[in-house]
């Protein structure tokens, strides 16, 4: 499949916390995360698919807004993070992983794999249970990007 560029800007990505220490394990360290998410999703910095904080990394699915790069988006969750954190040791490993969705299969695994994440991990029974995922109820998100024909 060829997709134009703007229509190919959806990426799942994952970063992880320096060391991999279980900063989300702290139940304010974690509500504190998915403040900053929604905070820049409100901004219109990008359009939040799915996420979920997990112990020692974050998983999420968006497309950034057209003159924001994906590099920027995570520059803003971190460092947004971090600013508010107010650490005074490194909060992040540096890097990230992330891939660009292809197609409708693959951005309907990705919500799959983010959602069922903390179940998998042992960390609740069902994905809706957690509470610092797109999986519950009181999380706020974006519809399915346009591009993949049902947004």
């Amino acid at each position: 499949m060829n997709l134009a560029p703007q229509e190919s800007r959806t990426y799942f990505t994952t970063f992880s916390t320096a060391g991999r220490r279980r900063l989300f394990a702290v139940e304010a360290n974690a509500r504190l995360m998915v403040e900053t998410l929604q905070g820049y999703r409100e901004k219109g910095s990008f359009a939040l698919h799915a996420f979920v904080v997990m112990p020692d990394h974050v998983h999420v699915l968006l497309t950034p807004a057209a003159a924001v790069s994906l590099e920027k988006t995570l520059q803003l969750m971190k460092g947004g993070f971090s600013f508010r954190l107010k650490s005074k040791v490194n909060v992040w490993e540096r890097g990230h992983f992330d891939r660009r969705i292809a197609d409708l299969d693959g951005y309907e695994a990705c919500v799959r794999y983010i959602h069922e994440n903390p179940v998998v991990a042992g960390l609740v029974d069902t994905a809706d249970a957690y509470l610092f995922s797109s999986a519950c109820g009181g999380a706020v998100t974006d519809g399915m990007p346009a591009w993949l024909g049902r947004g």
